[in-house]
């Protein structure tokens, strides 16, 4: 699909605490020591929504004023089951002549609203829109998942190209398939998986189909990006999924965020696009590739054009840096997991 849009401002928003991977080892005594070093919590006060607020308020002051005619909200993790987070978003940012949906597909809804807003400016539809990503950490404790389970949110405004943009919008495929590799059932608190599928035919078939079909349409090669980035479920399957497709670690490098903060879902992808754009500049080429498990994979072509016009913005790499410990007590009463 060739777009014609913009990304006009983005802000990522990472929750300060954290907790390490061998905390959570220690209380289950040595279940699993996980493949990262530690990943980033929601506090007791934070969810999907004041998340995707402080990531929505960095978006629109690096765009700039004008209206936002669309509120796209993509999470697995949202704090009503029958209550759109999309239409209180939009009452508290004040924008409230909007199109406002809440979306769902794993941890590809965050691309999957960056796609349709990105169609519906590029086909003259509206001028500006906001997609979001945005996930809190519901890993089943001492499952697999608890050890990389992480929260966080990211925001892309995304509006009509006039020359002073971030960046560009170029093409986007998406692939899916019914692969039963993770899922959660309405009265279920944590999700299931199988962790034989999760590799493959999981993830490593959906990102190389969606990259290799993008590559066919566009021409494009592995070597005329400067940067890529691909979903990051743990520390090692971004870099696997690289090398098989022939990116360098020069190119994945900058994106890799997972051994910090964990996979935060929804928002996993448009958090490392956020620390890339932070770094990249005028001509750079990015590749973005999500994965969503159930299972599919949006992947994109985007071409950085200038640095964002935001001087009170920190980059978001030094915002990692300034982090709070905590232990497994503290986790399990913020996150739930102490169920009278």
């Amino acid at each position: 699909m060739k777009h014609n849009s913009a990304i006009l401002g983005y802000g990522a928003y990472v929750p300060r605490y954290r907790i390490r991977t061998e905390e959570i080892a220690r209380v289950w005594q040595g279940g699993g020591s996980g493949p990262n070093k530690m990943k980033a919590i929601a506090s007791q006060d934070e969810d999907i929504l004041t998340m995707s607020y402080e990531a929505a308020v960095q978006a629109l002051r690096m765009a700039g004023s004008g209206p936002i005619q669309a509120i796209l909200v993509g999470s697995e993790s949202k704090p009503y089951a029958v209550k759109p987070t999309g239409s209180i978003l939009s009452d508290i940012l004040g924008f409230n002549q909007t199109l406002a949906v809440d979306l769902e597909f794993a941890c590809k809804a965050g691309t999957e609203a960056m796609q349709m807003i990105s169609g519906m400016v590029s086909s003259g539809v509206i001028e500006r829109g906001l997609a979001i990503g945005a996930d809190t950490a519901q890993g089943r404790p001492a499952d697999d998942l608890e050890y990389t389970a992480g929260s966080g949110a990211a925001a892309v405004v995304i509006g009509r190209r006039n020359g002073n943009e971030v960046a560009r919008i170029e093409y986007s495929v998406s692939y899916v398939t019914d692969t039963p590799d993770f899922w959660r059932r309405p009265t279920r608190p944590y999700p299931s998986h199988l962790g034989r599928f999760t590799g493959e035919p999981a993830y490593f078939h959906h990102i190389t189909s969606s990259v290799k079909q993008l590559l066919s349409d566009t021409g494009l090669k592995p070597e005329d990006f400067t940067y890529a980035i691909f979903h990051q479920p743990n520390p090692r399957f971004p870099v696997e999924v690289g090398r098989r497709l022939g990116f360098t670690d020069a190119q994945l490098r900058p994106g890799l965020l997972n051994e910090i903060i964990g996979n935060t879902y929804s928002a996993n992808t448009l958090v490392a696009l956020s620390a890339v754009l932070d770094e990249s500049k005028k001509g750079d080429r990015i590749l973005l590739a999500s994965f969503g498990s159930g299972a599919g994979s949006d992947a994109f072509v985007i071409e950085v054009n200038s640095k964002p016009d935001d001087d009170g913005y920190i980059p978001l790499k030094e915002r990692l840096k300034n982090y709070i410990e905590v232990d497994y007590s503290i986790y399990a009463r913020w996150r739930g997991k102490i169920r009278k």
